[in-house]
């Protein structure tokens, strides 16, 4: 079986990016990018971005998952630490995210390092769950082989009357993880292929260099 998909293409046109208009501080740029992103009707769920790890055989491995908070240190989102994602990052924390708007023709592209969020970060953000979510991170022991007839619903249902009318704490297999970005590229679709790209790179005294890079 095979496809051709030579001739599938479309033309980038809604929007320019000029290198002097852009702030000197990505993290204030993403901002910026983020907040019109979440306010456009063409945009659905703006934090959804795909992470990329590299798994112990070596291989990379990404996966899409939801941006909780960004702050002027990074971005944070929230995984089983057991699970593939929570494994690659405690042993290998490099780690690169990547949104994408096709609506608006952009994308961000992230590199940075990994670390757990505090004990009080994690638990902060575990209380404002639903409570179902919070039973879910108890249930699932994400990325790990299940039995095919495992009845997961059952589980939650004796979960549910076990913690009737008490607070839910959060496992402590299940938490946060800051990235701390070194690099951030902005990308703009434009036509002919001829999309506007800039990069930031941290430099050592912690002030970012902001540079152009060809289509």
């Amino acid at each position: 079986m095979k496809e051709d998909l030579s001739f599938h293409r479309k033309s980038y046109d809604k929007k320019s990016m000029k290198f002097e208009d852009l702030k000197d501080n990505p993290m204030e740029q993403f901002r910026d990018w983020f907040l019109q992103a979440e306010s456009c009707e063409g945009v659905d769920e703006a934090n959804a971005m795909a992470i990329s790890t590299i798994s112990l055989d070596g291989f990379p491995r990404t996966r899409i998952v939801l941006l909780k908070r960004f702050t002027d240190e990074g971005f944070i989102f929230y995984t089983n630490y057991n699970s593939q994602k929570g494994i690659a990052l405690l042993e290998n924390p490099n780690i690169c995210l990547s949104f994408f708007w096709p609506y608006l023709e952009q994308q961000i592209i992230i590199k940075g390092i990994a670390e757990k969020t505090s004990e009080n970060t994690s638990d902060g953000y575990f209380e404002t769950r639903p409570r179902g979510s919070q039973i879910g991170a108890w249930i699932s022991q994400q990325s790990s082989i299940i039995d095919e007839n495992e009845d997961l619903e059952l589980e939650v249902k004796t979960l549910e009357q076990d913690y009737e009318g008490k607070e839910i704490p959060r496992p402590s297999h299940w938490g946060g993880f800051l990235v701390r970005p070194v690099e951030i590229e902005f990308w703009q679709g434009r036509p002919n292929r001829l999309h506007d790209r800039v990069r930031y790179v941290l430099q050592e005294d912690y002030d970012w260099k902001k540079e152009r890079l060809a289509p």
